[in-house]
Order: C-alpha cells, then sequence, then structure tokens
C-alpha cells in the first residue's frame, strides 16, 4: 500500500481528481491521509467530500473550515464569519439543500491528528511544550504558531524536529503567503497548503519519496 497525503482541498473536486489521476492512485489499494478543509471558497463542496467517500483507505483529518461547516450542518448555524471565509460556496455546493448524513458522518468521525512511524498528521498545529496529548483541540485546526515557528527555526537549526517526530505534514497556512507554489519542509515540518482555497495549486505527495503532483484550482 503506498500513502500519499493532501493539502487543504476547499471545494476544488476538479484538481482532486486531477491530482489522484496524476499520481495514478488507486482508490481501493492506496491510502490517502487528507490534511482537512475539503470544503468553502471553492465551487464544488459536495462533489469534493463525494470523491474522498469513494476512497477504501482515507484518513481524514478535521480542519477548521469543516468544523464550521458541520455546525451549520447540524444546526444550521451558517455564521457569518464562515460566510465570509468561504462559507456560502459550500452551502451554494448543496444546491441550498441539507447535509446528507452520509456527509455529516465523514466529518463527525474526522480525526484531529494522525500519527504513524514517528510521522504527525495535523491540519494545522499542536502546543510544541504541551506535546500532542495535552494539546487542546481548537490549536489542532486553529495554530500558525507551528508552522511560524519552524520557519524561523530553519534559519538557524534546520535539523531541529518539533515533538521528537521524523516528519509532521500540516494544512492550514498556505505558502502561497512566502509567495510558494510547492510544498515547503521547514525543520521537520512539511507545510502542505499550496493555495487551493485561493484559486492557486492544490497538492499531493507520496509520504516515502517526497514525489508530488499538482493541479491548477478554478
Amino acid at each position: 500500500m503506498r500513502t500519499f497525503v493532501i493539502g487543504d482541498i476547499h471545494g476544488q473536486r476538479q484538481a482532486l481528481v486531477e491530482c489522484l489521476r496524476m499520481c495514478q492512485f488507486d482508490y481501493e489499494h492506496d491510502r490517502l491521509i487528507s490534511l482537512g478543509d475539503v470544503c468553502d471558497r471553492g465551487p464544488d463542496a459536495k462533489g469534493a467530500i463525494d470523491e474522498l467517500l469513494k476512497i477504501r483507505h482515507l484518513v481524514y483529518l478535521l480542519g477548521n473550515h469543516d468544523a464550521w461547516t458541520l455546525d451549520w450542518a447540524r444546526d444550521g448555524n451558517a455564521s457569518w464569519e464562515w460566510l465570509d471565509q468561504g462559507g456560502k460556496a459550500t452551502i451554494e455546493s448543496y444546491e441550498n439543500a441539507p447535509m446528507p448524513f452520509d456527509h455529516i458522518f465523514f466529518f463527525g468521525k474526522a480525526l484531529f491528528y494522525f500519527e504513524e512511524d514517528r510521522r504527525l498528521f495535523v491540519h494545522a498545529g499542536f502546543d510544541t511544550k504541551l506535546g500532542i496529548a495535552q494539546t487542546p483541540q481548537e490549536m489542532f485546526i486553529w495554530d500558525r504558531c507551528l508552522a511560524m515557528e519552524a520557519i524561523r527555526l530553519h534559519e538557524i537549526s534546520p535539523e531541529f524536529r518539533f515533538g521528537g517526530y521524523d516528519e509532521i505534514f500540516i494544512g492550514h497556512t498556505p505558502t502561497t503567503i512566502f509567495h510558494e507554489s510547492h510544498p515547503r519542509q521547514y525543520c521537520n515540518v512539511w507545510m502542505m497548503d499550496t493555495g487551493a482555497g485561493y484559486g492557486r495549486m492544490l497538492t499531493v505527495m507520496n509520504v516515502d519519496t517526497k514525489e508530488f503532483w499538482q493541479s491548477v484550482c478554478r
């Protein structure tokens, strides 16, 4: 089984399909670890979730946009903040109808983080002083300190390892902030959000070989 990791999809179903096609992803035998935020901003959040549900070995991590979406799906709470940050596009992808149960279940069973073979996968970050087990759940989906500190320390000590992991894969903080369109490694932190939510690139990577494939988003 090959294992791939993908950055924030943000409603870009066509780019998701294209990335999986380019890496010759096997929906039955390969594994995909999605770093969260499948919804909001892009035109087809519903279609992107439907595509992920086809994957037999999927590990899905909860993102901050997913948490907002789940609030709306469960109780109809469409906060102005969520709508302003791309929630309107998600609602429109469902043609203003309620989210189906299998999609609510999809978000409801999402993980806050995933650990395996000295690798950590998380949407945003964690408290590097307290450790993963003591980190408040909000940090897993909102934190940017890990990304910023990794970038800072990389200039001083690129061999530094946060949390004792060999590798940490995160989304949430797009590399486009630093005028980069590719995934970037700082210390042991791989930043995988390459701006799909802003019409830039969606990236999928083989976690073992570090080969990656990208598709331009709408």
